[in-house]
């Protein structure tokens, strides 16, 4: 049993920024894509970077900075209807960053202390309780610099390959071994300490150099994602969400 100062404290984790990222091209999902930005794709009404936001601001998240590059003038005038969470833009129009440096140009906007990232093509059902306030409540900066939402790879929807990530028991994770089938996949969200950005190439690169420099450092954490989820990547993947959805709604 926890007191209500710790239910207190843990409410008061949550971070209050988040990054989007929504600047690729989308290429896997073309022909949707050719006039479509991807994070502009629906899902059951709604579309892919809507989703996102909902769940952030569900989850207490007051600022979300979104990156965007490809037919960014769409997503931009979408973004202008929302409401919560406050929308900030990181313009990528002259050069597509990748995932880390378009989280390194947009950190001033981010501010200084820890914030989700989250990937538009990740979709999920949630189970009983909220997956991003599940994550708030055991991120710990003493002992992580990211924590990673993470997806069983054999119930989920679009999952390809053998696996990301393997972890013990404590949460703590490494990489998949070569030959090796490893049980979860990164399910495209996380919460990051901006401090690992300080020793980071400028320009383009990956956000996998932190995943790695963090796994060095034995501070590579994840947890496992309560429902069920779905990689929105292709065309087919999309109708296979909308099914989903529409079968998640009639069991309610």
């Amino acid at each position: 049993m926890t007191d209500g100062s710790s239910t207190s404290l843990r409410a008061s984790s949550v971070p209050r920024s988040a990054m989007v990222l929504a600047a690729g091209l989308g290429k896997r999902m073309r022909p949707i894509t050719a006039t479509t930005p991807k994070p502009l794709v629906r899902i059951a009404g709604r579309s892919l970077l809507d989703h996102a936001l909902d769940r952030l601001a569900d989850a207490g998240v007051e600022r979300a900075v979104v990156n965007v590059h490809y037919l960014a003038d769409l997503v931009e005038q979408h973004l202008r209807r929302r409401t919560r969470p406050e929308i900030v833009i990181s313009d990528e129009r002259e050069k597509l960053l990748e995932t880390g440096g378009g989280i390194k140009k947009a950190l001033p906007k981010l501010g200084p202390d820890p914030f989700f990232v989250v990937n538009t093509d990740s979709l999920w059902l949630e189970g009983p309780r909220g997956n991003l306030r599940r994550m708030a409540e055991i991120w710990d900066s003493e002992r992580m610099d990211l924590l990673l939402l993470l997806a069983s790879g054999a119930t989920s929807v679009g999952a390809e390959g053998f696996g990301d990530f393997t972890m013990d028991p404590a949460g703590r994770l490494r990489r998949r071994q070569e030959r090796e089938v490893a049980p979860f996949i990164y399910a495209g969200v996380a919460i990051v300490r901006p401090q690992l950005f300080a020793d980071t190439p400028g320009g383009s690169f990956s956000l996998n150099l932190l995943f790695d420099r963090a796994i060095e450092a034995g501070r590579l954490f994840g947890m496992r994602l309560d429902g069920l989820w779905l990689h929105v990547g292709t065309p087919a993947a999309v109708k296979v969400a909308e099914e989903r959805f529409a079968a998640s709604a009639r069991e309610r």
